[in-house]
């Protein structure tokens, strides 16, 4: 049986997750947003660090703690919530990196429960956009993606690509193979 309670879209960076996300929204399902371009824009404007590419560590503590009081704060709604991204996209990022990852922060992300499968954005690069909230090249975001593709199914995750079409066609094959 599919679980159809916290769908994590996950996949390459400026892949259109949030354009998708946003759409879902459209249509009247809860969504949660990816909680690293808020990380960033924060960490622009007041000087942190916390940025992916300066202390990945501190840019991954605060996902990680994001993404649980998202899911947290979503306990109660009873339907579906698509989260852009999860815990497992942020522990991920360390582990790319062959980073530590703490035994409080892997204990915090572990508490992370989604539904399987994860509907994957493949590297897209007629999307991908550079900006100063995402100032890597795109072949960073398909390295990325790649080690994405590994970590869900390690941790017991199905998933399911998206395909390279329209925003309104993407959210019309995540519904149906959802059974929404």
């Amino acid at each position: 049986m599919i679980d159809r309670r916290r769908i994590v879209i996950s996949g390459c960076s400026s892949g259109g997750k949030s354009t998708l996300l946003a759409e879902l929204s459209r249509r009247g399902f809860h969504t949660i947003e990816e909680p690293g371009r808020n990380i960033v824009r924060e960490a622009l404007a007041n000087g942190s660090d916390a940025l992916p590419w300066v202390n990945p560590q501190a840019f991954v503590g605060k996902a990680v703690q994001h993404a649980k009081a998202s899911l947290d704060s979503a306990q109660t709604i009873d339907a579906p919530v698509f989260l852009d991204r999860s815990a497992i996209d942020a522990v991920a990022h360390l582990e790319r990196l062959a980073l530590p990852v703490s035994p409080e922060l892997r204990a915090l992300a572990d508490k992370c429960i989604y539904s399987s499968p994860v509907f994957f954005a493949l590297p897209w690069s007629e999307l991908y956009v550079q900006d100063d909230e995402r100032p890597l090249p795109f072949a960073e975001a398909v390295e990325e993606s790649d080690w994405l593709r590994l970590a869900y199914p390690e941790r017991g995750y199905a998933l399911i690509d998206l395909p390279k079409v329209s925003v309104t066609a993407r959210a019309d094959f995540m519904l149906s193979a959802l059974q929404l």
